[in-house]
């Protein structure tokens, strides 16, 4: 229990960071973009991604827009509903974007994860 009289579920200390990419002031690639990358992958269609991220369209079609513009290249094909049906799908660009951000993100996340155990790996046995 804590002093407030909470249960307290996992009490070790947990290293959390972010990492983007910007260019000229403007974010290129976040972690939040390369994920509506991914839901659009998974699910073939930019309006679907949206529901599962519970994020207007205009929102995310906007990032997409500001994505390809700093990065200058295409992530995104569309083709137009229809009979068929519209849908969304990762260029080959996009695909090795959401790749490469992945394993770098997965990187620094060791890198800082090992950093602040050095620093502050006495905290978690509740020592300090």
């Amino acid at each position: 229990m804590s002093e407030t009289g909470e249960t307290v579920v996992g009490n070790e200390i947990e290293v959390r960071s972010k990492v983007w990419l910007e260019r000229a002031g403007g974010v290129a690639v976040s972690g939040w973009r390369i994920g509506l990358l991914e839901e659009v992958q998974a699910t073939g269609s930019l309006t679907a991604a949206c529901e599962r991220m519970n994020v207007p369209y205009r929102t995310a079609w906007y990032k997409l827009k500001e994505m390809e513009e700093h990065l200058r290249v295409k992530l995104l094909d569309t083709q137009s509903g229809g009979a068929a049906g519209g849908g969304s799908s990762l260029t080959r660009e996009g695909e090795d974007l959401v790749r490469r951000f992945r394993r770098a993100y997965e990187g620094v996340e060791a890198l800082v994860a090992e950093r602040f155990s050095a620093e502050f790996g006495d905290w978690d046995s509740g020592a300090a």
